[in-house]
Order: C-alpha cells, then structure tokens, then sequence
C-alpha cells in the first residue's frame, strides 16, 4: 500500500467519522464530555497515526497527517459553506493583527503539542486514579474539566471553531492535570523554593506555595507543616482545595 493510499483511505475515514459523530451526538449529547469524548479526540489525532504505521510503516504515519492536515482544512471550508459566515471573524482579526502567512504558520506550530496534552490524558486515566486511592488523594469527575461546549458560541464556525475545539479540550487536559499535580506537590513536597521569583512564578499553579515550609527551614520544619496541613484528614487534598473550605 502507497502513501497515497493510506491519506486516501484516511481522509475516507475521517470524513465519515465526522458525519457519524455528528449523528451520533445528536441522540447522546454526552459525547462531547469525557471519557466518550477521549474516544472522539482519539479517533480523529492518534489512530489514523497507528493505522498507517500498522500498515506500511513510517510512511504510513505521513500519509495520515497529511490526510488530516487536507481533511482539517477541508472541513474548516465545507463548514463555512454549510453554515454561513456573516460578519467579521477571529481568523480575520488575528490576520489582521499578524497576517494571514504569520498567523497560519504560528497556529500550525501548535499543533505538534496535541502530542503533550495526549500524555498528559493518558497520565490522568492510568496514573493519578491508583496513585490517588493509595495515597488518599481527591479523584475528579473529569467530564467537568474536559468536555466540547465551544460550537454552541453564535457565530464560531470553520477555522475559528476547529481551533477554538482545541483549545477547549487542551484547557481542560492541562487543568485537571495541573489540579492533579497540586495534590502531589503539596503532599509530597510542602517545602517553598530558595529563589523567590520563582516562588512567585509558580504561585499561580500551585497558589497554597506561601502555606508550604520556608526555603530557610529545616526537614523537621518541613514535617511540621504537613502534620499541621494533613493532620488525621480522610482525604490528602492540597492546603487550598475546595473540600478543606467544608470543614
């Protein structure tokens, strides 16, 4: 089998994802909520990715992101057709602002970070869940963190709604793990850094930083702030989480 042939038989592939998955959500909703929204997201970036490697190797892998990358586009116009675009757009502004060349390369080079944001996914399903039951660490409903609510916006289609998707869903990804993270910082290390700039910097993703054990302190200092943090709770949570405000 070709290159050509596997982004032929790709881009067939996604095409009639798309049109599945649209008829699909409109009798369960829920697909756009994790986990069945994990299967989506997986359907369209990594298994075209796998099928074309189980096929004909690296070449395969090539012929399916270059089938996603035409189907991508190709989806951004029909969407534009099927469904009107009055008025001005984010696309355009952001154009405007860098121009169009500029602007479409820089979206391009975010693309390769799906890669990131799909081990961090994979890190919150396999990892955080045993590591939580065993250490007592809060576990979340993660449908509340990543779901697809951004095609509701008026007036969001083609570029700036495939675009705008990603975001939404790399957001939630990066959040939750980053919600995720702060229960293990916290349990494991409430110790703050010698540099205070980057005491700073960090306080906006670990905002309990200034509760952690002083930089100048020592290891029984350090013992003492967890004893004092965790004390006989039932569950491990970071110094600032939302359950701590209950009690």
């Amino acid at each position: 089998m070709s290159f050509l042939a596997v982004a032929l038989g790709v881009f067939a592939g996604l095409a009639a994802g798309a049109v599945f998955f649209r008829l699909l959500y409109a009798v369960f909703p829920r697909l756009t909520y994790a986990p069945w929204l994990d299967l989506v997201v997986s359907y369209f970036i990594w298994i075209p990715w796998v099928a074309g490697y189980w096929l004909v190797g690296w070449r395969g892998i090539l012929g399916a992101l270059f089938a996603q990358f035409v189907f991508l586009h190709a989806f951004c116009a029909l969407d534009r057709v099927l469904r009107g675009q009055g008025g001005r757009t984010l696309e355009g502004a952001h154009a405007k602002k860098l121009g169009w060349v500029r602007n479409e390369i820089a979206l391009l080079l975010t693309v390769p970070a799906v890669v990131v944001f799909f081990l961090v996914r994979a890190a919150e399903i396999l990892f955080y869940p045993p590591m939580a039951w065993m250490a007592k660490m809060p576990r979340y409903e993660t449908a509340e963190w990543i779901n697809l609510s951004r095609h509701k916006f008026d007036g969001l289609v083609g570029h700036d709604l495939v675009w705008c998707w990603y975001c939404d869903w790399m957001t939630g990804v990066w959040a939750l793990g980053s919600e995720m993270l702060r229960n293990v910082e916290s349990f494991w290390c409430p110790i703050r850094f010698c540099e205070d700039c980057k005491n700073c910097h960090v306080a906006t993703d670990f905002p309990d930083v200034q509760k952690w054990c002083a930089a100048q302190g020592s290891i029984e200092d350090a013992v003492k702030v967890f004893e004092q943090q965790y004390g006989d709770r039932e569950e491990n949570s970071w110094f600032g989480h939302p359950d701590r405000r209950k009690s």
